[in-house]
């Protein structure tokens, strides 16, 4: 009897295996283990020239337009929650909920035509999809919200990449139907005739230099320092970040660090495109960007903007665009640890706060440099707000978000 029971319960067990969350014994390692380690972190999904490529359509909008991976994952999801309850936008009640995003797409594909996929756990049974359009589930404002921090994929305990499935709804919404924030235009008109966000005049790119001891080149010209410092769109023309550049010209040059920067020759990196789906501009500018640097035989670059970091060193490689990219605060670390900078006499009777940009940390898992350089200062008092590091609160503006109204809740910056 107890024989038969067991071969009878076994059996049953193999049959309710992968109709209930007892699936998860086996998606979720599978799911950890298929994970892309080729990719950086901070990069998303290429894309083919959209100026020759034959595809007729971009992004996703249906079941099929997503990976085989992107699809596993809705089954590896164990719906714990960890990815909501660390979203700056859910917690400043935005209409975005991360795992939502992941059960949704696991629901669009059961009901719409694939019966060998179960729906997720404890879905209304009376909600019915008559299409294998993920916009019947998922709403425009819930992927608009997002600010692409990453903090949803950083925390899931089985590597569920949620930011990419978002990303690339955006890149449907933008190219193929022009369904973006109407202030976002603005924006994408600044790029692409202006090649800076702000619709500034590119002649005023380098209007942050007072002196003579910064080399601006001229386009052509080959690059005959050991550095390009990037000085980026922000670091140009927003007067906060242009006294950082100020600042970091003038430490380099104490440093006796061989730089020189591109001036009305540089234009933006298209992050604010790409992190939108708006590829096409992001494609015309990078071109752009690549050919300047591959004709002045640029190697190393420095950039203290951390979304100019992340696409330079990860997202310009796909379009061959490869450089050594280092990030400020990590040239800074090393002019000091190699006692190029004397930090004898500096002082700094200020008590610090550090915040973690995602772009610098979570997407490129730089922490300690920008710590180590505050620490070099005598008298300063750093401390640590409860969400640092890998658990650092967003500002808000990333994902292009920095372009758009907040209009909905307390504004991230805020809450932050």
């Amino acid at each position: 009897i107890w024989w038969i029971a067991h071969v009878v319960s076994f059996m049953a067990f193999l049959v309710i295996l992968p109709t209930t969350m007892l699936r998860h014994i086996f998606t979720s390692p599978l799911n950890i283990y298929l994970s892309d380690r080729d990719r950086p972190k901070g990069a998303m999904k290429p894309m083919p020239n959209l100026m020759e490529t034959e595809l007729e359509t971009f992004g996703a909008s249906t079941i099929e337009d997503f990976t085989w991976k992107q699809l596993l994952d809705t089954d590896a999801c164990t719906m714990c929650g960890r990815c909501t309850s660390v979203c700056p936008a859910h917690a400043t009640g935005k209409p975005l909920d991360p795992r939502e995003i992941v059960l949704k797409t696991g629901e669009v594909m059961a009901r719409s035509g694939h019966p060998a996929v179960s729906p997720p756990i404890g879905v209304d049974a009376e909600i019915t999809v008559s299409s294998n359009s993920m916009f019947e589930r998922i709403t425009t404002e819930e992927l608009w919200a997002c600010t692409s921090c990453k903090a949803c994929d950083e925390i899931c305990p089985v590597n569920i990449e949620i930011l990419d499935k978002i990303l690339d709804m955006r890149r449907y919404l933008s190219l193929m139907e022009s369904d973006f924030p109407t202030e976002l235009g603005n924006a994408y008109r600044g790029m692409e005739n202006q090649s800076n966000p702000w619709a500034m005049s590119q002649a005023d790119r380098g209007g942050w230099v007072d002196d003579d001891s910064v080399e601006v080149l001229a386009g052509g010209d080959p690059l005959e320092a050991e550095y390009l410092y990037w000085v980026g769109c922000a670091g140009s023309f927003d007067d906060k970040n242009v006294k950082v550049s100020r600042a970091l010209s003038k430490l380099m040059n104490r440093a006796g660090v061989s730089y020189a920067i591109l001036g009305p020759a540089e234009n933006c990196t298209g992050d604010a495109a790409r992190r939108t789906g708006n590829e096409y501009i992001f494609q015309m500018l990078a071109k752009q960007n690549i050919e300047t640097l591959n004709s002045m035989g640029v190697k190393k670059i420095i950039t203290q903007c951390p979304h100019c970091f992340n696409t330079l060193s990860n997202e310009y490689p796909q379009l061959g665009g490869n450089y050594e990219v280092i990030h400020h605060s990590q040239l800074l670390e090393q002019l000091i640890d190699d006692g190029r900078l004397d930090m004898s006499g500096a002082t700094l009777a200020e008590r610090i706060v550090y915040h973690d940009s995602c772009y610098l940390g979570r997407h490129n898992d730089v922490y300690l440099a920008p710590r180590n350089v505050i620490g070099s200062l005598a008298g300063v008092d750093i401390v640590e707000a409860p969400r640092n590091g890998t658990k650092g609160m967003c500002c808000g503006a990333g994902g292009a978000r920095m372009w758009m109204e907040e209009d909905i809740g307390p504004k991230v910056n805020d809450v932050r």
